[in-house]
């Protein structure tokens, strides 16, 4: 097994400058890169670009590859499907991959009775269409969403996202009938109240203010909610926070929507991460490390509540033979050994960033759950200002090391490996973490 990444020109080396240049001219400028790394191909956690440089991969490609870059049982089932039968649209036609992979998932999703599920392309197809399921199950126009949420990017997605300013600019209007409301951030709370002698005021809040003044309760279709939000910064909210909000949902006959799409498919030691919480959803939302990085979207509901009529929704590539079997050769790893590698290595790095926490001044929370983790970093912990520019610039000097690592929230820096890590590659992050962090901040 690689030790340690290997850096053998400056970065961008010179095939990566000339692909980067080029990268100007063609592609669409509004995606964002934190740094210059073209990617030549990865196995496992480690990737290697166009220049033979190799990188120890702490993001999974945004936490898609769940089970590590091109995985031998991936790869073999995706090349035996791809031999068989690479599309039919199942919108229009049965194939076993797909009626299987559904069968599974129903299995999965927590709470009793029987569910169904929906297939689309990515984690915003798979938000899109419960925002769809929800208004045509209730009948109602309204929705609740929280600060800090990032849902996609379609227009439904979008609308329901709160996450940063640019992500609407020019696209109102969007989708009416929502409104935000705070995420239980207990590090930064928005009522600055203290948990737990606050009594989940952000809970009460919801029934004791926003319905007894603005919003009818009886008019809201559904809440949707990340159980850890992710590009918010990776929040943990407290351990009841979302049976108390969910008690209010069903006390209204409102539907609580769980977009899993990053917390999901195993990341938090758990199949998915609001069974921490010990709560049944309506309806959940999957993608990213469904597949191991093929493309597919998923949604789980309720059978009663997935009570649309056949035309009302679909999607052509949806369900995908080839993503469908990807799916379930993941699924069969992450319980086979993965989820539970999960939840011991991430143990190991909470650990191991706690201790750091102890010699750097400014990170000022370490949180997480299995591998979805987040230091969060500022100025100052007594005012807890927070360090934008340090974060960008440790992830800036971290890549540089051979480390590769990804922002979320304002000031936040998420560490979400696949989950096929080890102990001993953990323990070059938090090496090569140190010793960036100490630099930067000097």
């Amino acid at each position: 097994m690689r030790k340690s990444p290997v850096i053998k020109t400056s970065l961008p080396g010179p095939n990566a400058r000339k692909l980067i240049n080029q990268d100007k001219i063609y592609v669409s400028p509004s995606y964002t890169r934190y740094y210059p790394l073209v990617v030549e191909k990865a196995k496992g956690l480690w990737v290697h670009d166009v220049d033979g440089n190799v990188f120890l991969d702490f993001t999974a490609g945004i936490a898609v590859c769940a089970t590590g870059h091109c995985h031998p049982e991936v790869i073999r089932a995706v090349k035996k499907q791809s031999g068989l039968l690479l599309h039919m649209s199942g919108t229009d036609f049965y194939y076993r991959p797909q009626i299987v992979l559904a069968k599974k998932l129903a299995h999965l999703a927590p709470g009793k009775g029987n569910k169904k599920v929906y297939f689309g392309n990515s984690g915003a197809e798979a938000v899109e269409a419960a925002f769809k399921l929800a208004r045509w199950h209730t009948k109602r126009e309204l929705n609740l969403a929280f600060y800090g949420a990032f849902h996609g990017r379609t227009m439904g997605a979008l609308s329901l996202t709160a996450s940063k300013a640019i992500q609407k600019k020019h696209y109102n209007p969007l989708v009416p009938g929502i409104t935000h409301i705070p995420y239980a951030y207990c590090y930064r709370c928005p009522y600055n109240l203290c948990y737990p002698t606050c009594g989940l005021g952000c809970v009460r809040w919801v029934e004791d203010t926003l319905f007894r003044t603005t919003i009818p309760p009886e008019e809201v279709a559904a809440i949707f909610v990340e159980p850890i939000q992710g590009e918010g910064g990776y929040i943990v909210p407290p351990p009841e926070f979302h049976r108390e909000m969910n008690n209010i949902a069903k006390k209204y006959g409102i539907l609580y929507v769980t977009d899993e799409v990053q917390s999901g498919m195993g990341r938090t030691g758990k199949m998915f991460a609001i069974e921490h919480f010990g709560v049944d959803p309506d309806i959940i939302a999957l993608a990213k490390g469904i597949a191991s990085g093929m493309p597919l979207g998923a949604l789980t509901a309720r059978a009663e509540i997935m009570d649309w009529e056949a035309g009302s929704h679909a999607s052509t590539f949806g369900g995908n033979p080839v993503s469908c079997m990807a799916a379930l050769s993941t699924i069969e790893l992450l319980e086979k050994e993965l989820m539970e590698n999960a939840a011991v290595q991430g143990k190991h790095l909470l650990d191991g960033l706690g201790e750091l926490q102890q010699t750097h001044e400014c990170m000022g929370d370490v949180r997480g759950k299995g591998l979805m983790v987040a230091v969060e970093l500022v100025e100052d912990r007594e005012t807890k200002a927070p360090a934008r520019k340090l974060r960008s610039a440790i992830i800036r000097n971290a890549f540089q090391k051979g480390l590769l690592l990804l922002g979320c929230g304002e000031n936040s820096i998420r560490f979400c490996p696949p989950l096929t890590v080890s102990s001993a590659e953990i323990d070059t992050c938090l090496s090569i973490f140190n010793d960036v962090i100490g630099k930067v901040a000097r």
